[in-house]
């Protein structure tokens, strides 16, 4: 269902005042204000279900309760409540990744998402990866982290602040780790 707040209230309203006077700086803004808002459009969604192609096939499919979608000349932006359940799929269309969080933000513009509490990354290699946030670009296909992160993998884990690295977890960077690895 789309939303959209109309303009003509508050141009009935600007022209009857500038009519009688002229317009205090305070009423300007109050002004500037409503016709600002009444430019945003929303769509909000129950059961939500996207799917993103890349180069005619999925590459990435998300599964959340609710979503808000805002569009603006400057802001274009989908808010989802969870739990959110994300699937990313290789070059083949195999599941590669899947991720859970409890919210999400998917920025168009920018085409990356964000996942935001309890954030966890499952691969099909068994790697794990904990954390409260994790942003992934779609362009790059890389997810990154300035915050704490937890990897587990079949041989080891490694925790730290500041992450970088594929979707698929087969290669990646923590700024300052700290953990136990096992060497044979």
């Amino acid at each position: 269902m789309a939303l959209f707040k109309s303009p003509i209230p508050a141009l009935i309203l600007l022209f009857t005042v500038a009519a009688c006077s002229e317009l205090s700086d305070h009423d300007t803004r109050q002004i500037e204000a409503e016709l600002n808002d009444s430019l945003i459009s929303t769509t909000e969604s129950w059961d939500v279900e996207m799917s993103l192609m890349k180069d005619g096939r999925k590459k990435i499919l998300i599964d959340g309760s609710y979503a808000i979608s805002y569009q603006s000349e400057d802001r274009k932006q989908t808010n989802i409540d969870g739990p959110v359940y994300v699937q990313l799929f290789d070059t083949t269309g195999a599941v590669e990744t899947e991720a859970w969080s409890k919210r999400a933000i998917y920025f168009d513009e920018k085409r990356e998402f964000e996942l935001y509490d309890s954030v966890r990354v499952q691969t099909v290699t068994e790697r794990q990866l904990y954390s409260e946030y994790l942003k992934w670009s779609q362009d790059s296909d890389r997810i990154s982290s300035p915050d704490f992160v937890t990897i587990i993998t079949p041989s080891d884990s490694i925790s730290g602040r500041g992450f970088d690295g594929l979707t698929d977890l087969s290669s990646y960077t923590i700024t300052d780790p700290s953990g136990r690895v096992q060497v044979d």
